[in-house]
């Protein structure tokens, strides 16, 4: 069974905003594409509490921005490995396809997001709590412009 079995999947690609989501425990960044996905903006960041998993806030913004797809980051070790963290977004991607449906959800290898958001928020002199407030939008955004890339890379070829 593959990650998007319960949602269906597009056959090739078409124009429409993607939104970027960066699963964390505490807290989801969310971003945005334009609909000729060429470029990914930060949106918002939603938090996670024991009784407020977030899924309903994702949902909405799915539904503002009339979104055909969304990409969520899987956090793999550099050695391309799938620990815990892997399998907790694994279930929320589930819980979240059925939340979106019948906005396909796709996972997508996340590896080093966060580090290089932190960097180069870090680089423009965002420090301290605003950019633990900022992030996992940051995050979101790397995810999502990987991903827009490649995809361009790949229909380019």
């Amino acid at each position: 069974m593959s990650d998007q079995d319960s949602t269906p999947q597009p056959a090739a690609w078409r124009p429409g905003v993607r939104i970027g989501v960066d699963v964390g425990r505490a807290r989801i960044g969310l971003a945005a594409s334009d609909p000729h996905g060429l470029l990914a903006t930060p949106v918002c960041t939603v938090h996670r509490t024991a009784s407020d998993s977030g899924l309903d806030k994702i949902a909405d913004v799915v539904r503002e921005y009339e979104a055909v797809e969304v990409i969520v980051g899987l956090p793999v070790t550099l050695q391309g490995e799938e620990r815990q963290a892997a399998s907790e977004v694994r279930r929320y991607v589930r819980q979240l396809a059925r939340k979106v449906y019948p906005v396909p959800v796709r996972l997508v290898d996340e590896r080093m997001s966060t580090v290089v958001a932190t960097r180069r928020l870090s680089e423009r002199g965002v420090r301290g709590r605003r950019r633990r407030s900022v992030v996992d939008q940051a995050a979101a955004v790397e995810i999502l412009q990987g991903w827009l890339d490649a995809e361009r890379r790949q229909r380019h070829a």
